[in-house]
């Protein structure tokens, strides 16, 4: 049975400053993924006691980056999906394990007005035909902040932002595209038609307050580890950033 965490924690030192470590060794996770670290080497040393640590860092400073915490240590990591476009951002890192590959991602944002979609849809062509190549060998789980609500469900106000970033039909139709290659989005396996929990909220407008919030960050599974799911859950009692971690738990 392995734990497995993700979290946005949009700057991780700031992050480190409002509970972060606290809220690690309390969640006790197998896996611990992070996005938008926004952090250079060097710039912080975790003292994360039991767990090998793996980073992606963006050539921008300051800017997006992820990383990995794991207990077990991997047969190979790779950084960055093998495509130069891609790759200059800090946004995937992939673990290579015996029974299953476990990829984290930080998807690119559209930007206000949409001045990045036309980008993100390269990026989400890339990313989908790199999982499946990795498919090919072995299940893969991914997890991180997609940047995309899929359904009117998984925001708060669908109908007031049907042409915002994260929620454009560009957008959702590629996360659907997703679901078509037979990978599971595990919260809606589980919770197909809960409402009201979300992983992301604006720091604008006392957003999180009153629960206006939108589910962006994910864990998915390939088709062929459905049987070992056990659970998912979204901790929307954490605080630290303007996401809330996520959570997998899946017998391996």
């Amino acid at each position: 049975m392995k734990k497995m965490i993700s979290w946005n924690v949009n700057g991780l030192r700031a992050c480190v400053t409002k509970g972060f470590l606290d809220y690690f060794r309390a969640a006790d996770a197998d896996v611990f993924c992070v996005q938008e670290t926004k952090l250079q080497e060097g710039q912080i040393e975790l003292p994360l006691e039991g767990y090998h640590q793996y980073w992606n860092y963006a050539q921008k400073k300051g800017y997006s980056g992820t990383a990995v915490f794991v207990k077990e240590e991997p047969e190979a990591v790779r950084y960055g999906i093998g495509q130069e476009a891609h790759d200059t951002e800090g946004r995937v890192i992939t673990l290579e394990y015996p029974e299953y590959d476990l990829v984290t991602c930080y998807t690119p944002n559209s930007q206000n007005e949409l001045a990045r979609l036309s980008y993100r849809m390269e990026w989400e062509d890339a990313f989908l035909a790199y999982l499946n190549k990795l498919e090919e060998k072995k299940p893969v789980i991914f997890c991180g902040d997609l940047n995309v609500a899929h359904q009117e469900i998984d925001l708060k106000n669908p109908k007031t932002n049907r042409r915002n970033a994260g929620f454009t039909d560009e957008e959702r139709g590629k996360f659907g595209a997703l679901l078509d290659a037979g990978f599971i989005d595990t919260f809606r396996y589980f919770y197909p038609d809960r409402t009201g929990i979300y992983s992301w909220w604006s720091y604008r407008f006392k957003a999180r307050e009153k629960n206006a919030g939108w589910r962006i960050d994910y864990f998915c599974v390939s088709g062929a580890l459905k049987e070992r799911l056990v659970s998912a859950d979204i901790h929307t009692e954490v605080m630290g950033s303007d996401h809330c971690p996520v959570e997998l738990v899946i017998d391996l």
